[in-house]
């Protein structure tokens, strides 16, 4: 049997964990002040998000999975997740005291913010697997305390400085845990390194096959998910390691097999167009121009 738990409102979540609203939109929340959670007879549980959420849990209660995928997760780590998503706990334990720390923040917070603007840019919000954000106790230590200072403020009368403040510890925040992330993808260096073996020759194996006539183009999103992870860490990734876009190094090989079936053989640009995955002939010669600087049948005649 699945249980269903929508997360959708702050004073709901509030009470749900024995918090006083401060705020209609934010919140900051000490899970140790909640009751024991009491699943019951379930075999599943799936939460439905409509808020902005980073769970900092210091015990582990249950399998978590987005999607397909389970998460690198274990205490200690941050996991986000935002408006739209759901979150699925397999076999949660029957009886568990929640602990840890948790930001939550209605979308409606960020109109005429500052953030409002900028918050696609942190694309953790959308990792899903192997994923989460592994903090050392310096790292732990500063995002307590910018909660903090996000707490203090909630606790303050309203003035018309409020949610300056707020939104402003709220950005500082995710701009740490953007930095954390950065370093977690050098500190995991042997593990990427092998990701992006694998996403390369998962890449030669790709044109090898007949997936370009029946699936097309290559794309990021097919490697992240054959790689088992979510096309923003994939990009994110791909880009720390070799300062090229995961989008552009693809570009590159499909400019790199075009131009050995141009070259070396007699088919027609529209042949060569369809084996590589182009649904229209012209778009393949446009890039093959854009990238060469001739068209395939100038590049054929030139050699």
């Amino acid at each position: 049997m699945e249980k269903i738990v929508n997360i959708d409102s702050i004073s709901g979540f509030n009470a749900a964990n024995n918090h006083k609203t401060l705020h209609p939109l934010v919140t900051v929340i000490d899970y140790s002040k909640a009751n024991p959670r009491e699943w019951g007879d379930v075999d599943s549980i799936k939460f439905n998000y409509g808020l902005y959420s980073i769970i900092l849990k210091d015990v582990v209660c249950g399998d978590l999975r987005y999607g397909r995928h389970y998460y690198d997760y274990q205490a200690g780590t941050l996991v986000f997740y935002a408006p739209g998503q759901f979150i699925s706990m397999e076999n949660p334990k029957v009886s568990y005291q929640p602990m840890g720390f948790g930001l939550l923040f209605h979308p409606d917070f960020l109109i005429g913010t500052p953030l409002g603007k900028t918050i696609q840019n942190y694309k953790f919000f959308n990792y899903q697997t192997h994923e989460a954000l592994h903090l050392s106790d310096d790292e732990r230590t500063m995002i307590l305390d910018i909660f903090s200072k996000i707490e203090f403020e909630l606790k303050q009368p309203v003035d018309k400085h409020s949610k300056k403040l707020i939104a402003a510890n709220i950005e500082l925040f995710l701009d740490y845990c953007q930095r954390f992330y950065d370093r977690q993808f050098i500190t995991r260096d042997v593990a990427h390194k092998g990701i992006l073996e694998k996403f390369e020759a998962l890449l030669n194996e790709y044109f090898l096959s007949e997936k370009p006539q029946t699936l097309g183009l290559p794309s990021v999103a097919y490697f992240a998910d054959e790689l088992h992870l979510s096309a923003n860490y994939f990009g994110d990734l791909f880009k720390k390691e070799t300062g090229q876009s995961a989008k552009e190094y693809i570009q590159d090989k499909v400019i790199e097999e075009a131009k050995n079936k141009v070259f070396g053989n007699d088919k027609t640009v529209n042949e060569i167009a369809y084996e590589l995955g182009f649904k229209y002939p012209q778009h393949f010669t446009r890039l093959f121009k854009q990238r060469v600087g001739y068209t395939p049948n100038e590049y054929r005649n030139l050699n």
